[in-house]
């Protein structure tokens, strides 16, 4: 299994997205990963680390596409960005199975569909992140920033590759639930309307109707599908309010001489599992999905630890063969499409 990942994205990169590169490596021996961007530095961060030179190769690029880049345009003249480059390769390499970035979301995005390609029959690639949930499982939330407008078509094919990534992760009957501001058939604007109406007649999707923002996160569904608007608030704000539990947790506990002794004796192993749970870094990044092989994009502040993470699950989502899921579901399926980007 290959791995492709971009050295130079992101803003702990590349020391970071290096040392999270030789953890995967260090995880599973079967797997063998590529770093594009600057030799030199990125070979300045290998030094003193243990490293498989055989199962790691590094490939030279003299650009980087930054934030402040407008994606097209980057993606079309810096042609030997460590992200360009890593696409090319992604796309042209039988063995190279995913790809890895932390770095400008427009700009995966934009460089995915334009060197990878898009699967045939999805009208729109989505971004598709995971979550905890109040039940100890995952969540999938698509789409979560990709497309801020939608059409019902879209959120049609969001649920279906979202159940086929969800059947990847050993759920063997996704629940779809369809984001909207309330429960009831009829809620929601015309577009939600619609997209109720479709699936509820969609082959090989287990819908069960309309979810409110509070039902992503409880365990009763496996699949949120979200306007790429509404999906990337929604994430933000969990991720958000994780942060500010934790932290009042931390203040609290920091409070008082009682609470630090109660901590200790009684809850320390309660709200270790609390902050393993809601610490977003463990899950990997979010899976473009619609793209013709697996490419996943890490948080911009990616360290080592969500990089590793990540990559172990481009690895997974390829093995587990992903795309393919996709394209079969789709041949079940008779939606008429646009195609736009």
């Amino acid at each position: 299994m290959k791995i492709i990942v971009d050295a130079m994205g992101g803003d702990n990169a590349p020391q970071e997205i290096v040392k999270g590169a030789l953890a995967a490596l260090a995880q599973d021996k079967d797997l063998n990963i590529v770093l594009t961007g600057d030799e030199e530095k990125i070979r300045a961060c290998l030094q003193g680390e243990q490293a498989d030179e055989a199962r790691l190769q590094i490939v030279h690029c003299s650009e980087v596409i930054t934030n402040d880049d407008a994606p097209t345009l980057a993606i079309r003249q810096k042609k030997d960005s460590s992200l360009v480059v890593a696409l090319k390769m992604l796309k042209e390499d039988e063995e190279a199975k995913g790809f890895v970035s932390a770095g400008s979301t427009g700009a995966v995005l934009t460089g995915a569909l334009l060197r990878v390609g898009r699967i045939r029959g999805i009208s729109r690639p989505a971004v598709c992140p995971a979550l905890p949930t109040a039940k100890e499982g995952k969540v999938l939330i698509i789409d979560a920033g990709a497309n801020a407008e939608c059409k019902p078509v879209n959120l049609c094919h969001f649920a279906i590759m979202g159940t086929a990534y969800a059947r990847t992760m050993g759920v063997a009957e996704p629940r779809v639930g369809l984001v909207t501001n309330g429960t009831e058939d009829h809620k929601g604007d015309p577009l939600h309307q619609e997209s109720f109406q479709l699936l509820k007649k969609l082959p090989g999707i287990r819908f069960v109707g309309n979810v409110e923002g509070r039902d992503i996160m409880s365990g009763d569904i496996d699949v949120a599908v979200c306007d790429g608007f509404s999906g990337n608030i929604a994430l933000k704000t969990a991720e958000g309010t994780a942060l500010a539990v934790m932290s009042v947790i931390k203040h609290n506990i920091k409070s008082s001489l009682a609470a630090k002794i109660g901590y200790a004796l009684f809850m320390g192993k309660a709200f270790k599992k609390i902050k393993k749970v809601l610490d977003y870094n463990k899950y990997g990044g979010a899976v473009l999905l619609g793209i013709d092989k697996v490419v996943v994009k890490s948080h911009g502040t990616s360290k080592a630890e969500s990089i590793c993470a990540s990559v172990l699950q481009a690895r997974d989502a390829a093995a587990s063969g992903l795309t393919e899921n996709i394209k079969s579901m789709l041949e079940n399926v008779d939606l008429e499409i646009e195609t736009d980007a």
